[in-house]
């Protein structure tokens, strides 16, 4: 038995008798209404939803019934009253409070069933800045509160989802709900308005371009329980925000077995990725393991694309991720399931694609109707011991960029076609990241080495690999370019490019020693170009 102020012992059943209700998405209202009323719980209800109520023609209450005083304030203030705050707060078991309910008129409230104004829809939609503000809901976080404050006699239900739970406690119950299933709604509904109220303040900083807000906070609902997480020892559930990006979180799922952790962790690189390829101007396709890509070509269809995106490193491509800039279609399924996949995600996909991939029932097929912009502003979040890292979105593209040719020889044409992509590639993999292209086409990768010398090296050895599997005489980066995500501290890196044959070079610059690594460059007849953006990525 729990206790609570004054030493009063929580009861464990609580008879429902009146119950609240005010909630803004009306999913399931009108069923659960009937159904307490059915139970003799009398109804209490405010605006619309008592409007609603009594026009399916259900006994209903107007709160303004209770108060004794009206709406105002276009609906503002309604429900900020002692008699709902009194009947929602009392400690039944208090004498003081008893006296003061039976003093005052204040009934007791029993359940309140309470969803709140649809804030992050009106943000998400685009909404200007009035709208949003009108749908920050008052009352109804407060409501919220006070019943989960005192959920020792009151039953707070936030979530429609829990309507048939809470019906079917109160049947099992005769007519009560037991002190742990309030404790748990009571639970659930702090979680609520601390989201609800995370979602506000992040929109606020964004509004007024506050870069770091003395307070952050961050929120989501349940969207799976995952099996586990990275290993099997570990528990996960994947949280979704309400932001409308295209991407793992909003996409649907058309067919196969449930993501799991690393699969939603890979499918958001995968798609990220892509999304950085602009569908009007050729197919791309990304192939993603281990949230580093291991393939990615642009071609003239999502067949070429893919199968050039493959022979980057086809061994690596088993059981990876399928990302694809346009609708995945016939051709392109065709090729994609002749290698194991894990996940293929695409902006929409014709059904004899869909037909296809359905012949590999555990093939995860995802469908987002768009792709993520890649110069859109955002938050990125990382945990740290004690505390959380929060920054913006790289939204650099290299389209956007200043280049410069610091060599005596320019890139070709092609060359600085390669070397665009090849450093838009680059953004996307584990520093340090060093990524050989040619004919927009990756032929090597080399990702996350404490050494860029060594990423540079297991690309070139990678591309080697794929060359012999392939039967081809000559390594792939003979006559490519190279892309680096950072600049290169010393000129060993770049000269490790120039020994697998890249024949142009793009990088940020900025370091100490870029003259003695552009004077190596010029040594070799090398074309070099500064981005002046880096693109370190942990």
């Amino acid at each position: 038995m729990a206790v609570i102020s004054k030493n009063i012992p929580a009861p464990d059943l609580v008879r429902a008798r009146r119950a609240l209700l005010s909630v803004s998405d009306k999913t399931g209202l009108i069923e659960l209404a009937q159904a307490l009323a059915n139970a003799g719980i009398e109804l209490v209800s405010t605006g619309g939803t008592a409007k609603a109520i009594a026009e399916a023609g259900i006994a209903v209450r107007d709160v303004s019934e209770i108060t004794g005083f009206p709406e105002i304030m276009d609906g503002r203030v309604k429900t900020l009253h002692p008699s709902v705050h009194g009947g929602l707060l009392a400690i039944r078991d208090d004498a003081e409070h008893a006296a003061a309910m039976e003093q005052h008129g204040i009934g007791a409230i029993d359940v309140a069933i309470i969803n709140l104004y649809p804030f992050e829809e009106v943000r998400a939609s685009g909404g200007d800045y009035a709208s949003v503000v009108e749908n920050i809901d008052i009352g109804g976080p407060a409501m919220v509160r006070a019943s989960a404050k005192n959920h020792a006699y009151v039953t707070i239900v936030t979530d429609p989802a829990d309507y048939q739970p809470l019906l079917d406690t109160l049947s099992a119950n005769d007519g009560a709900t037991p002190y742990r299933f309030r404790q748990e709604m009571a639970a659930k509904a702090y979680a609520r308005t601390a989201a609800y109220d995370a979602a506000i303040s992040g929109w606020f900083a964004d509004a007024l371009d506050i870069e770091a807000p003395t307070w952050r906070a961050f929120g989501g609902k349940l969207e799976t329980v995952m099996r586990y997480g990275e290993n099997p020892h570990q528990k996960a559930g994947f949280y979704v925000n309400g932001d409308k990006r295209p991407g793992v979180a909003s996409a649907r799922q058309l067919q196969g077995k449930q993501l799991s952790y690393n699969n939603v962790n890979d499918t958001d690189a995968a798609f990220e990725l892509v999304g950085e390829f602009d569908p009007a101007r050729a197919a791309a396709v990304a192939i993603i393991k281990h949230a580093n890509p291991c393939g990615v070509a642009e071609g003239a269809t999502l067949k070429d694309a893919y199968l050039a995106a493959l022979a980057c490193d086809p061994v690596s491509a088993f059981g990876g991720i399928v990302a694809l800039n346009q609708l995945l279609d016939a051709q392109a399924a065709e090729e994609i399931v002749k290698t194991f996949t894990e996940v293929i995600i695409a902006p929409d996909a014709s059904e004899e694609a869909i037909s296809i991939v359905a012949a590999k029932k555990n093939l995860r097929l995802l469908v987002t109707g768009g792709l993520p912009n890649p110069r859109s502003a955002g938050m990125t979040v990382k945990s740290v011991s004690g505390g959380l890292l929060v920054q913006s979105r790289d939204n650099a593209v290299v389209d956007d960029l200043d280049l410069k040719v610091v060599t005596r020889r320019a890139p070709s044409d092609t060359e600085m076609a390669d070397l665009a992509f090849a450093f838009r590639v680059a953004k996307h993999v584990k520093s340090n990241a060093i990524v050989y292209a040619r004919n927009l086409a990756t032929v090597g990768i080399g990702a996350g080495q404490m050494s860029r010398v060594d990423s540079s090296r297991i690309a070139a050895r990678k591309a080697l690999d794929a060359a012999e599997a392939a039967g081809n005489p000559e390594p792939l980066t003979k006559g490519s370019v190279v892309a680096s995500d950072a600049f290169f501290p010393f000129a060993d890196g770049l000269l490790a490019a120039v020994e697998a044959g890249a024949t142009a070079v793009i990088q940020p610059g900025g370091s100490m020693r870029d003259e003695e690594v552009i004077a190596a460059a010029d040594a070799h007849g090398i074309a070099m170009v500064f981005t002046g953006t880096r693109h370190f990525r942990h």
